[in-house]
């Protein structure tokens, strides 16, 4: 009889039963088998939140499949992925195939190679029975509020209306950010800078203060005042303050920083991150390798790294960069407060398979991520970048000017990745050689009118950053959580820009007024808290549940009270397009099939027009405008108006740049820095942009 090993993708089975050999029998749950039934909310509140839970309909054939099996084997090990979703799929696996939760049939793989495998199976333990509470809490929480407020936006906004625990956080942050955005008040303030002469060369240095005090000019009187003393009176150099300052690199993903770079570095939503990383972790073919898995589990907020992981990247630093580049000590990281260390950070399961190697199987999504997750945890142990900085102050009369610099000494960790942000940062230039006694020449003083900026909308990689410091959700949740807001139509993308609808709105300001002791920051992270405390063994599951439930429905009823009889509209979005028939105002609405303009004049006219958003740029093949579209996963593609004869279409940008050689609009890909190019396949200048292979993965990826 064989052993039998229930796991929940065929990929990773695949992957798994290759390590295993043919004394193993490895087969895929296709996900979770049972949950709360779909059309009724599935708990007894008044039985101490006993949940009914059933069999996922059109998985009976498979659940038949699996007891045939278990019945056939010797053993049966279940190796669902190892957090809380996992533990529940393997519960409820044990549920169904009446195995024996006291025996150590649970195994986990923190990595699906040689290693991983063989230990996990070597570290055989009993189902966590804290870590289903854990789960159920969280399944049974968002149940109570999704089947309680849902029904309660159907009756005072309109129907097919959702609300959830922690979506509608979400959407309140990305509310409550555009509102600070629109009620911002710029305030002025003037820069002032110098273009200073020394030798043969010459620099920047900006005004700080006058009389050894730092002043914010903030009006065009004094701005010009200080201007015009700056060039009667010549500068001196008053102070040079010469240093160094190391850089450290950043440190190996957690799942909300790859999500981040993967945003910002490739136009990645959150999902096509996981999708991507699911994909190497479960097991690719790599050439010469085989099998396997390229990387350790992804859904993990710990920064912790294995001795041998660190000590393999080291030899190959130290082969490929050389001695200067390896830390003489083990470089570690400083976990959050809150930090599950159950998985290791995000790396490469074995360092010396580079990007370059992946890549001859490779390609699309899983090569970009590969690349990524790879440069970022080797130079996370590479040496620090060593910096010679540089600080001076010049002196003209009573003002005082600064410039600041550096020089790069060692490169470092820089030499492979340096990680991105999205915050702007103050620009250094290198300075010239500069010395107490160097006379300095006044070139030119320039003022500048300058105003304040708002903060900027969110993005998901600023969004997924603010749902973990305030500690909403876990890493498992954040690609859900924003795939779930965009779906529903409650936010919507500009671009990279994530911007609250008119319905997201409404639905936020019903919530906060009613439940703004549920549906908050502080509430939400308090909750993700005692689910931790619950899978830590610290809380009893259904007491949590109990607390919650005791404040949720006297708000629910007090809310019920109050808005009895009363509905709320969601505002018409106006737009500037006129009625070709009766010249009034068009408005966006929503309706079955996404939105329209119709007629504000409606009922009186009925008139109604597709939205339509152009791009910058023109078809390459018959010179139409072209069409922002989006594809069925969230990802924006471009394609020509005149659909019926041209059927061009692409994943790249039209831009308002022309080919120098035959006139078609210029087109660039989606990532931070891409290029335009020539993409009229007629032209001299043309240039490919994706392989067959990578178009074929790319439309099977995306839908």
């Amino acid at each position: 009889m064989s052993k039998l090993v229930i796991v929940e993708s065929p990929a990773k089975a695949k992957t798994i039963k290759k390590y295993l050999g043919e004394d193993y029998n490895v087969i895929a749950s296709m996900g979770h088998i049972r949950d709360l039934p779909k059309a009724q909310m599935g708990v007894d509140i008044e039985d101490n939140f006993k949940p009914r839970y059933i069999n996922i309909p059109g998985k009976s054939k498979l659940i038949k499949e699996l007891k045939t099996l278990a019945a056939d084997s010797e053993t049966v090990y279940l190796a669902t992925d190892p957090d809380r979703e996992g533990e529940a799929i393997s519960w409820h696996l044990a549920h169904i195939l009446k195995l024996d939760t006291t025996q150590p049939n649970r195994v986990t793989f923190g990595e699906i190679t040689k290693k991983g495998i063989t230990e996990g199976m070597q570290n055989k333990r009993t189902i966590d029975e804290d870590l289903i509470n854990a789960q159920q809490a969280r399944r049974i929480l968002d149940r109570i509020v999704g089947y309680k407020l849902s029904p309660f936006l159907w009756q005072k906004i309109k129907g097919g209306l959702s609300a959830g625990r922690v979506q509608s956080v979400a959407v309140k942050l990305v509310v409550d950010r555009h509102r600070e955005i629109e009620n911002f008040i710029p305030q002025e303030y003037w820069n002032i800078d110098a273009t200073l002469g020394a030798g043969t060369k010459k620099f920047k240095a900006r005004y700080w203060g006058t009389d050894g005090e730092k002043v914010t000019v903030d009006n065009e009187i004094l701005a010009n005042q200080i201007k015009d003393e700056s060039l009667a009176v010549p500068f001196e150099i008053a102070k040079i303050t010469k240093g160094e300052r190391k850089r450290l690199p950043a440190p190996p993903f957690i799942t909300s920083s790859l999500q981040q770079e993967a945003s910002r570095r490739l136009g990645f939503t959150a999902l096509r991150t996981m999708r991507a990383a699911q994909t190497l972790y479960e097991g690719v073919e790599v050439a010469g390798y085989g099998q396997m898995g390229l990387i350790t589990y992804m859904r993990t907020d710990s920064l912790r790294v294995s001795d041998e992981a660190i000590w393999a990247a080291k030899g190959f630093i130290r082969d490929k960069f050389g001695e200067r580049y390896v830390p003489n000590y083990k470089r570690t990281y400083k976990q959050k407060n809150n930090a599950q260390d159950a998985h290791e950070a995000i790396r490469p399961t074995n360092v010396n398979i580079t990007p370059e190697i992946a890549n001859a199987t490779l390609s699309g999504d899983t090569a970009k991520l590969y690349k990524l997750i790879w440069e970022r945890f080797v130079a996370s142990q590479m040496a620090d970048c060593i910096q010679e900085t540089v600080a001076v102050d010049a002196v003209s009369g009573r003002h005082t000017y600064k410039a600041n610099g550096y020089t790069v000494l060692f490169d470092g960790f820089t030499a492979l990745y340096e990680e991105q942000t999205d915050e702007k940062k103050e620009k250094e230039t290198a300075l010239p050689p500069l010395e107490d006694d160097t006379k300095l020449k006044t070139k030119d003083v320039e003022a500048e009118q300058k105003f304040t900026l708002p903060p900027n909308e969110y993005t998901e990689a600023t969004l997924i950053k603010a749902l973990e410091e305030n500690g909403i959700g876990r890493p498992s949740t954040y690609a859900p959580i924003i795939y779930t807001i965009t779906d529903k139509g409650y936010v919507e993308r500009d671009g990279k820009k994530l911007i609250p609808t008119a319905l997201g709105t409404t639905i936020n300001d019903l919530l906060e007024a009613q439940f703004n002791d549920i549906v908050n920051v502080k509430f939400s992270a308090e909750m993700e808290t005692n689910l931790d405390y619950i899978e830590e063994g610290k809380k009893e599951w259904t007491q949590v549940l109990s607390e919650f439930y005791a404040s949720f429905d006297k708000l629910l009823k007090k809310a019920e009270e109050e808005m009895d009889g009363k509905k709320v509209k969601v505002p018409d979005e106006v737009t500037d397009e006129i009625c070709d028939i009766c010249g009034k105002p068009m408005v966006i609405k929503s309706g079955k099939f996404g939105k329209f303009l119709a007629c504000s004049g409606f009922p009186d006219c009925k008139n109604t027009k597709r939205i339509v958003k152009y791009a910058k740029g023109f078809c390459p093949v018959c010179g139409g405008k072209m069409l922002i579209l989006t594809s069925k996963r969230g990802r924006t593609f471009y394609a020509c108006e005149d659909s019926e004869k041209c059927k061009f279409l692409t994943w790249e940008e039209p831009t308002d740049k022309v080919c120098d050689v035959c006139g078609k609009s210029l087109y660039k890909k989606s990532a931070k820095g891409a290029k335009a190019h020539c993409i009229n396949e007629k032209c001299s200048a043309y240039k490919p942009t994706v392989t067959r292979k990578t178009k074929k993965e790319t439309k099977a990826n995306e839908g």
